[in-house]
């Protein structure tokens, strides 16, 4: 005895198409709001954090040295003194963060 089985070539029960598109749109929305936005705003906040450097701010490079801007040139570079008479040349890039909120930073407090 011959059996034919008809296969559907649907995927899932009627009805559940648009269900489908929702869940993806909220992922990319879950996504976009918990990883890109933070993202973007970190850079926005780097960008402007370096473009107000100026003579005198303590800062810390992102390889750790401490020091003071001495100089700001016009070619987007830095002269840090990181001891009395001593002087790094470095670029504006390099700038991790400023040194007195690093100081004042809490003990186990995260960057938000």
């Amino acid at each position: 005895m011959n059996h034919i089985y008809l296969l559907q070539s649907g995927t899932g029960a009627p009805g559940f198409g648009g269900f489908q598109f929702i869940f993806l749109g909220l992922m990319i929305v879950v996504f976009w709001m918990f990883f890109i936005r933070p993202q973007a705003k970190r850079a926005k906040n780097q960008k402007k954090f370096i473009e107000d450097l100026n003579k005198g701010d303590k800062v810390v490079t992102i390889a750790g040295i401490h020091g003071t801007i001495n100089k700001v040139n016009e070619d987007g570079t830095l002269n840090i003194e990181v001891s009395p008479g001593t002087y790094i040349k470095m670029e504006k890039s390099a700038i991790s963060m400023d040194w007195t909120s690093a100081l004042n930073k809490p003990a186990g407090a995260e960057k938000k």
